[in-house]
């Protein structure tokens, strides 16, 4: 039971973030220079002074902004997204389309940074001072350093020039006609590069952060105990030391998973990847505010309940914490 008084206090805590970063998107963006009016009015060509007036009318944007903020609130509630200025759809069937190549994409970088992170930092840890520690800290560095475009773009250019192995752009080739597990190997094939720039800051980060941690619990006092009863390497390291290193990392994943998501909006242009960041990009130059704010306001969802997953996970890893009670 506490540890749904827990999760459900948590969810109160996250609709309250929620309301706080839709009014402050809502604000940033109408303060921001340009005319969505003009923008939408530049698509059409040549058009009078009604004409504008009449765009602004049909979208509100003739109404002061606190109402047009009450507007959007209130259809917030009933998650109503508006429609779009520029698509004139709705803006959930864009984001509907748009959600899972970003969720491939997100994913499949995560698993790939935390995984090849841990695996790194684990085999540093045994021989700190050894040449593949050192390699572990000085990739760190770099990878942490580098921009994701400047990555993607060397990325492109070894293994789409040089060595052409991978596509450059988009989720499947445009002449694929398959299904099934032939469409799911073609997408594999293009989400390669993408995933892998966007996976390589943050497995620097993942390996750098297991390497120290795990060099500190093995000198713990219990690890020390456990090989003086006979355990082998492998118990020692998985089962006692590695459980208790991989706590920060599970912090560090879902404080940084906000920040996945923004580099996924580089990544997806540089690689023309149909997700919601190059949905999210487009809108920004077209002045698109209802598609931008939906983006927003899903990127926003999906972080908070990010944390509370990361939280989650701290209760499985350590069963000494606990999420009720004292």
């Amino acid at each position: 039971m506490g540890t749904i008084r827990y999760i459900f206090r948590r969810l109160g805590y996250g609709l309250i973030l929620m309301v706080g970063v839709v009014v402050l998107n809502f604000l940033l963006i109408h303060a921001a220079p340009g005319d969505p009016a003009e923008v939408i009015a530049g698509e059409m060509g040549g058009i009078t002074e009604q004409m504008m007036a009449d765009i602004r009318a049909r979208y509100g944007l003739d109404r002061p902004l606190p109402v047009q903020l009450g507007i959007y609130l209130a259809n917030i509630a009933r998650f109503d997204l508006g429609m779009s200025y520029y698509f004139d759809r709705p803006v959930s069937q864009l984001i509907g389309q748009r959600i899972w190549p970003t969720v491939l994409l997100v994913l499949t970088a995560q698993v790939i940074a935390i995984f090849l992170g841990v695996v790194m930092g684990v085999l540093a840890s045994r021989r700190p001072n050894g040449p593949f520690s050192g390699f572990v800290s000085v990739f760190s560095t770099v990878g942490y350093a580098a921009p994701v475009f400047w990555t993607g773009l060397m990325l492109i250019i070894l293994f789409s020039v040089i060595v052409p192995m991978f596509p450059v752009e988009g989720m499947s080739s445009a002449r694929f006609r398959g299904g099934g597990f032939a469409y799911a190997l073609n997408v594999a094939h293009h989400l390669v590069l993408p995933a892998t720039t966007l996976a390589i800051i943050f497995l620097a980060q993942y390996a750098r952060l297991s390497r120290a941690s795990m060099i500190e619990v093995l000198g713990a006092d219990y690890v020390r105990t456990a090989r003086a009863k006979g355990l082998g390497e492998g118990p020692v390291i998985f089962r006692h030391a590695l459980r208790n290193a991989v706590l920060p990392i599970l912090t560090v994943a879902g404080i940084q998973f906000g920040n996945l998501i923004s580099g996924a909006l580089l990544v997806e242009t540089v690689f023309n990847w149909p997700g919601m960041g190059r949905l999210a990009f487009d809108s920004v130059l077209r002045r698109d505010y209802p598609t931008l704010l939906g983006v927003l306001f899903c990127a926003s969802g999906v972080v908070v309940l990010a944390n509370l997953v990361t939280d989650l996970s701290y209760r499985l890893a350590d069963p000494r914490i606990r999420t009720g009670g004292r």
